[in-house]
């Protein structure tokens, strides 16, 4: 997710292939022209007069051999896109039309939370493309080293899951609609054993160190036995937007497990994978309750209030999750009269809750004071956030989407699933605007504590100067 967390230089897990090395750590002339220059790509040098000086336009254009790679990347693309998406078509109009909505959703449930999946790591992909046009150092904010994905390598993955996906999707459709109803039901088994063990391959191919420090990194989210990391809670933060991919896939191998794939059988009630399953809020409210539990050990760990405060936020969404599942074990006039209007107060909090977090605390904008005064932008505020219509574009869209949070974790309004796919794409969209102003949150941090170390070090040189001096 974040291209790869810090790892020794000596470390045998380093990818082998596709590294190059982008930030370097603090030197001397870097100390003594402030702090904040260290937080920058070498990507900008210092000219003459101690400025910055940008790398010229022909240095980071690109080929023309390139741009023709490219354009026939782009064409061969459109026409794979062409060809599924009529195969696909064709084969749902061979099915007949009592079958044909109940089948879609059933395609829908196994491939849209792998299509998201793909989504954020395109989305993850133009944060890291901002950042470095940006010139931000977010491989000293995330603790990377020199050898992680670039946001190129990101791409690469996220094209070859958007490939992937829908053909199997496609393949699914197709043989389902044509009768081959068992190798249909493969479809999906094949695919979910094929991303399962693409993470796990022992073997140093395919960003090994960056699969690995993934998987270390979840394995920090959901046991925090140690000091919790920068990279631990933003990944945890990332998945709580994923709360309902995380919740499809459950169900889908709930159906593989249980030999329920290419049949209806699941709509049942009382299924043990139907939509009324106890399952369904359980996962839904697993990754707040890691997030929490993070907050917790930070807690423990820094004694600040602060994380108290921030475990009391994801604590909010265990009674919205709940409540909405009781719709399917109550009376229904005892939903109505009682557990409903718990359940929208419930909402109500924690959207609110949550948007004041984000405003106040995530990003720091203290009252919406930084939207009309700018004292001392950094590079990253001088470029996207000095932009006072991106202060309220952001401010506005995150209240809203976080109002249709709990349409995407309430179970008992999911019925229309294009509507949840879009609603779960664009809270996804949501998380990938609040990255940049988290980063430039934290980037504010680091540098206002290295300026913080500078100006001690200075101190403690001048004290000392002075002492020998009296001697």
């Amino acid at each position: 997710m974040f291209g790869g967390l810090a790892v020794p230089a000596n470390s045998p897990h380093l990818r082998k292939s596709g590294s190059r090395a982008v930030v370097s750590d603090l030197d001397e002339h870097e100390v003594e022209n402030g702090a904040e220059e260290g937080f920058l790509y070498s990507g900008e040098v210092n000219d003459s007069k101690g400025g910055v000086a940008p790398i010229s336009a022909s240095g980071i254009m690109p080929s023309p051999i390139f741009l023709i790679e490219m354009d026939f990347q782009v064409f061969l693309f459109l026409v794979w896109a062409f060809i599924c998406c009529k195969i696909g078509w064709d084969s749902v109009m061979r099915m007949s039309a009592d079958k044909r909505d109940l089948f879609l959703y059933e395609a829908f449930l196994y491939f849209n939370p792998l299509l998201l999946a793909a989504l954020m790591v395109w989305l993850w992909g133009i944060n890291l493309w901002f950042f470095a046009q940006a010139g931000v150092n977010y491989a000293r904010i995330f603790d990377l080293d020199q050898n992680y994905l670039t946001h190129r390598e990101i791409w690469k993955c996220a094209t070859w899951m958007t490939i992937i996906v829908p053909t199997s999707m496609t393949a699914y459709i197709y043989l389902y609609s044509h009768g081959e109803v068992s190798y249909a039901a493969s479809q999906p088994v094949l695919l979910y054993a094929g991303v399962v063990l693409l993470l796990i391959f022992p073997f140093d191919i395919f960003y090994f160190s960056t699969r690995y420090y993934f998987l270390r990194t979840c394995w920090h989210i959901v046991f925090p036995l140690q000091a919790i990391s920068f990279s631990d809670f933003f990944l945890a933060d990332i998945f709580t937007s994923m709360a309902k991919v995380f919740s499809d896939l459950e169900r889908s191998v709930c159906r593989m497990v249980h030999r329920q794939v290419a049949t209806i059988a699941w709509l049942e009630a009382d299924s043990v994978c139907g939509s009324h399953s106890v399952a369904i809020p359980l996962v839904l409210v697993l990754p707040y309750l890691f997030r929490l539990n993070q907050c917790l050990r930070q807690y423990k760990d820094t004694g600040e209030k602060i994380c108290l405060l921030n475990a009391l936020k994801y604590s909010t969404a265990v009674p919205v999750i709940f409540l909405s599942a009781l719709k399917y074990h109550v009376f229904p006039d005892k939903w109505t009269n009682f557990y409903r209007p718990l359940w929208l107060l419930s909402s109500v909090v924690n959207s609110s809750y949550s948007f004041y977090w984000d405003v106040n605390r995530d990003w720091d904008l203290s009252g919406l004071t930084r939207i009309f005064k700018f004292s001392k932008p950094h590079t990253l505020s001088h470029l996207l956030h000095g932009r006072r219509w991106v202060y309220f574009w952001v401010i506005g869209s995150n209240l809203v989407l976080r109002c249709t949070w709990t349409y995407k974790l309430s179970a008992h309004l999911r019925h229309n699933y294009l509507t949840v796919f879009t609603i779960a794409a664009l809270e996804i969209f949501r998380r990938f605007q609040w990255v940049f102003f988290r980063v430039e949150n934290e980037l504010s941090k680091m540098n206002a504590k290295s300026h913080v170390q500078v100006t001690d070090m200075s101190n403690e040189e001048e004290k000392l100067l002075h002492s020998n001096h009296n001697v």
